[in-house]
């Protein structure tokens, strides 16, 4: 069994007697990072126990000295974060959205442009408002003039004509119709 040195136990007494209020002060330092909080802190008892000779100066307390160098210490760790690109933790990896293959929003946007291509007029100036241009149905109706009621049933019909034209959708509601009364309904409407 190895026995504690008296250097090891005056560490241990200044760490239970000064840990707490030094983390504390590191805690604030640190913007609330509890991690990098307890490293500062860590550090800053190798650094005493690196240094005998503090022991021995005319002070009542280790106190100030030990929140010196802490403080000097989250100095110096937040110069060397800024100087190196930020780091990346699993958290941040976890909540970042997927990107999309750039190829297949491409081609998605292809695919939507020649479906709305195959819409009258009318049906591709509804949506051209409400989708496109983000306007209500109320705004919609005002800009083209037509009653509101119309500009629902004209994009009601028009979605279900891209939803046939799109690939990878299916028609949720053409079981019950039939495509080509949809497609006549479109135009008509």
């Amino acid at each position: 069994m190895i026995t504690a040195t008296t250097d090891e136990r005056e560490l241990a007494r200044m760490q239970r007697e000064h840990g707490p209020a030094l983390f504390h002060f590191l805690l604030g330092l640190t913007f609330g990072d509890r991690q990098r909080a307890e490293d500062l802190l860590q550090e800053t008892l190798v650094r005493a126990w690196q240094h005998p000779e503090a022991f021995d100066a005319p002070y009542d307390s280790m106190r100030p000295w030990l929140f010196t160098v802490a403080r000097r210490l989250a100095i110096d760790a937040r110069r060397s974060r800024q100087a190196r690109p930020a780091e990346v933790s699993d958290v941040v990896l976890e909540t970042a959205p997927a990107r999309d293959n750039t190829a297949e929003a491409a081609a998605r946007s292809l695919d939507v442009r020649d479906a709305v291509r195959t819409l009258s007029p009318e049906h591709r100036a509804v949506l051209v408002q409400i989708y496109f241009r983000g306007l209500s149905v109320r705004e919609t109706a005002q800009v083209l003039g037509i009653p509101p009621g119309t500009v629902k049933s004209r994009s009601y019909y028009a979605l279900r004509v891209l939803s046939r034209n799109l690939p990878g959708y299916s028609s949720r509601s053409s079981s019950s119709t039939s495509p080509s009364r949809d497609a006549a309904s479109a135009t008509s409407t």
